[in-house]
Parts: C-alpha cells; sequence; structure tokens
C-alpha cells in the first residue's frame, strides 16, 4: 500500500496542480477582463488601450511598453492616465503577456520579435515620432525601436531596464527547460500554486524600498501574469534575455534618436550601475536621470518627477511630429 501511494502521489499532485491551474485562469480571466482593443499582427492579436486628452490636440504620441509579470493595467495605472492628459498614449499588452496573443516558440519572446510586432501594429494606427518608454524588461525592447524601427519612434525612453549582459547570466539549462516538453508539463501543473505562495514577497521586493501602492495588484490587473501560458510566456523571456542583451548590446553605438534612462539607485531587481548607467555610457546623447533612495518603481515612488521628464523630452522632439524647423 505505501508502495502503492508513493507511485501514485506524483501524477495525484499534477493533477491537483493541473485542475488549481486551469481553475484559477477561469476565475482570474473573468475578474480581469480586457479593457482595451484587439489589432492583428503577424504574431495574432495584440491588445492595446489608446487614450488621449479630454479636451484639445494631443501634443504628440507616447507609447509605453510594460516589464515582467506584467500588463498594460499596470502601465496605464503608472504612467499612462497621467501623461494622457497631453498626449496621445498607447500601451500594449507585450506579446503573449494580458490579453496579447503569442505564437510558440523562443524566438516569439526575443526582444527584437516583440519590438518588430509592436512597431508593426503601430503602423497600423499611423504613429509616427513616438516617445517609447519600456520599464524593467521592455528596456531589452525599447531600443530596437532607436534601431531597426525609426519610422515609428521619435524617442525612447528606459525605465529601470535591462539593457547588458551580467556576469554568470548565462543558464543554458533554464532556456532549454523551458523549451521542452517538461517545461510545458510544469507550467500546466505546479508552477502556478508555487508561484502564488511567492507574490506577496516579490510585491515587496520590487517596490523596495518604498511600499506598494495600496490595491496594486488588483488595480493593476497583476493576477492575469498568473495563468499558466502567461507565466510559461514570462519564463520564455528570462530564458532568451541574456543571449539578447549580449548581441544588442554590439549595436548601441548606433542609436541616433534622443534616449532617456530614468533608474532608482536603489534598485534591487534591476541593478542600476550595470544595466542604466552603462547604456547611457554607450549610447552616444543619452540622457541619465538618476533618482535618489528610490528601487524598481520610480513612477509610483516619484511619479510627477517621472511624467515630467517624459513630457520634456516629448516636447524636445515635438517639432519633428508637426514639421517645424
Amino acid at each position: 500500500m505505501t508502495l502503492l501511494l508513493a507511485l501514485i502521489a506524483p501524477f495525484l499532485l499534477l493533477a491537483l496542480g493541473a485542475a488549481f491551474s486551469y481553475l484559477y485562469a477561469w476565475t482570474i480571466e473573468r475578474r480581469f477582463p480586457p479593457t482595451g482593443r484587439f489589432i492583428e499582427v503577424e504574431g495574432g492579436r495584440l491588445h492595446y488601450r489608446d487614450e488621449g486628452p479630454a479636451h484639445g490636440a494631443a501634443r504628440g504620441t507616447i507609447v509605453i511598453l510594460h516589464g515582467a509579470s506584467s500588463n498594460l493595467a499596470e502601465s496605464m495605472l503608472g504612467l499612462g492616465l497621467p501623461l494622457s492628459q497631453h498626449y496621445r498614449v498607447i500601451a500594449f499588452d507585450r506579446p503573449g503577456h494580458g490579453w496579447s496573443e503569442r505564437k510558440r516558440g523562443l524566438s516569439e519572446a526575443e526582444p527584437a520579435r516583440q519590438a518588430a510586432l509592436v512597431a508593426a501594429a503601430l503602423r497600423r494606427l499611423e504613429v509616427r515620432n513616438a516617445v517609447v518608454v519600456g520599464h524593467s524588461w521592455s528596456g531589452t525592447v525599447v531600443p530596437h525601436f532607436a534601431l531597426d524601427h525609426t519610422d515609428v519612434a521619435g524617442a525612447i525612453v528606459v525605465l529601470s531596464g535591462i539593457t547588458s549582459p551580467w556576469p554568470g547570466g548565462y543558464i543554458g539549462w533554464f532556456r532549454r527547460f523551458i523549451a521542452s516538453k517538461a517545461g510545458w508539463l510544469m507550467m500546466r501543473t505546479v508552477a502556478v500554486p508555487i508561484l502564488l505562495m511567492f507574490r506577496i514577497w516579490m510585491k515587496r521586493k520590487t517596490f523596495r524600498p518604498q511600499q506598494p501602492p495600496p490595491g496594486i495588484v488588483r488595480k493593476g490587473f497583476i493576477p492575469l501574469a498568473f495563468r499558466p501560458r502567461a507565466y510559461e510566456v514570462n519564463m520564455e523571456d528570462f530564458a532568451v534575455m541574456y543571449d539578447a542583451v549580449l548581441r544588442q548590446r554590439a549595436r548601441y553605438r548606433e542609436i541616433r534618436l534622443p534616449v532617456l534612462v530614468i533608474a532608482g539607485d536603489s534598485d534591487e531587481i534591476v541593478w542600476t550601475d550595470l544595466h542604466s548607467v552603462s547604456f547611457v555610457r554607450e549610447v552616444p546623447g543619452a540622457q541619465l536621470i538618476l533618482m535618489r533612495g528610490i528601487g524598481h518603481m520610480p513612477q509610483y515612488a516619484d511619479g510627477k518627477a517621472v511624467v515630467s521628464a517624459i513630457e520634456t523630452l516629448a516636447e524636445r522632439i515635438a517639432p519633428a511630429r508637426v514639421g517645424v524647423p
């Protein structure tokens, strides 16, 4: 009997995990439905919000891309709503995140690929010379707008972003596991229950040394990231991240668009010296705003300063938008 229980216990655990993950995802999707529109691109449908001033013309366009374990609702909460008072703001669920779709395979996780899909959507929306803002993981994405998609981008902002390789960063075993059948099975059985055990710790660490804003998880639709496929997409992003920044770093000196980098010097998630400071050194003319005593979420710690800096950059390139010399 004991031997029989030992044999069936792993299968029972997987079955219970799969049932829980399915029911949890089903519940979450009904609590946090899409809040924007959908646009067809090569990789499937992308979910986006397009907001602007209630009165008067927009001064320009600002595009916002969220970080890991997030979505456009959080982007609008932290940056989009205040910026939309004067600008047209387009916030995307990155491919595979939130309510956006993504094809399978690690190649679809590549930052260059994600940038290409978002750029294709922006072309369909007739966007030109936008300020493209990327927070955290999207720091790997926005440099491609300055390198490969200058028809839609007029400037980029890296906000607490990942931009550079780091010592010991290559984890080939993780990449192989995520792409394997075992990885697929884990994401749909036990991964989500395990992740939920650490969500309070993750929230506190993300905002440290500041306190998380009240209700940020609910208001930012963060539970959408805890669905099996969304969590798998998140892990795929991390699996390709190191190789991606290693390759694209060699191109940073080719960037000619205005670049603004904003980071807190107390960031425990993305090392500011390694990523933000080194990126500024490598990009000609890049500007760095280093915020003292602030962690990974400057848009919440001192939102007025971050919004003001982005708006100043948008005003700087505004003549190019309206054709003024």
